[in-house]
């Protein structure tokens, strides 16, 4: 790891790896691994422990289309309702628009984002702590199965409402069955009709749960 120097004002505005792993949704390994393969740039503090640097952090986001790091967003005003955010991650820019125009339509509320493949996925995940997930089984970098066991593991993960949408057939979606069990799923030549239903269900679920979002 390249020595770097930091002026006190520098410091503050640099990340322990905890706190890029909580924004990025990802293990603090997996973070610590990053930084020595020179993805991160860091430098160790005087009692061992490494500081990321923001410019670095910053760089790495932008340069997968994710927003940079920013002071967190003001609450809402007393009384009005918080809007629904919803995670789309999808690597075909045709089901991307498709999914994107029957949120328009049928929930103009539902901030709705993108994301191409699983592994900027995870990190939008960490970013926004959206409570609709809706993950394509088959992606680049890191399939929707093996991404939805990661986020799993992650507390925040329990109050995600999850549906898959896949173009793989019943039998295709056998090796799949681990992580898909019991929960809902699209099949994408019935996406304009089956899809509705089930975000309606999911929003009426979290309305349940968290007032908040009640209109």
């Amino acid at each position: 790891m390249t020595a770097i120097a930091r002026t006190p004002d520098d410091m503050q505005e640099d990340f322990s790896t905890r706190e890029v792993a909580q924004r990025l949704g990802m293990a603090v390994r997996s973070v610590q691994l990053m930084v020595d393969r020179g993805e991160l740039q860091a430098w160790r503090t005087p009692g061992g422990h490494r500081r990321i640097l923001r410019a670095s952090l910053d760089a790495w986001l932008t340069g997968r289309g994710l927003a940079p790091t920013k002071p967190a967003e003001l609450a809402p005003a007393d009384g009005a309702p918080q809007r629904l955010k919803a995670l789309l991650i999808e690597d075909s820019v045709h089901y991307q628009n498709l999914v994107m125009l029957l949120a328009q339509q049928e929930f103009p509320d539902l901030d709705l984002h993108t994301a191409n493949d699983g592994i900027g996925g995870l990190v939008m995940y960490g970013q926004l702590q959206p409570e609709i997930l809706l993950v394509d089984i088959l992606l680049p970098g890191i399939d929707g199965a093996a991404l939805v066991t990661s986020l799993r593991s992650q507390p925040q993960f329990a109050s995600s409402e999850l549906i898959f949408v896949t173009a793989l057939d019943e039998q295709q979606r056998s090796p799949y069955a681990f992580a898909l069990a019991g929960l809902p799923l699209v099949h994408k030549p019935r996406l304009v009709t089956d899809l509705p239903p089930l975000l309606a269900a999911a929003v009426q679920r979290i309305q349940a749960r968290q007032p908040q979002f009640a209109g």
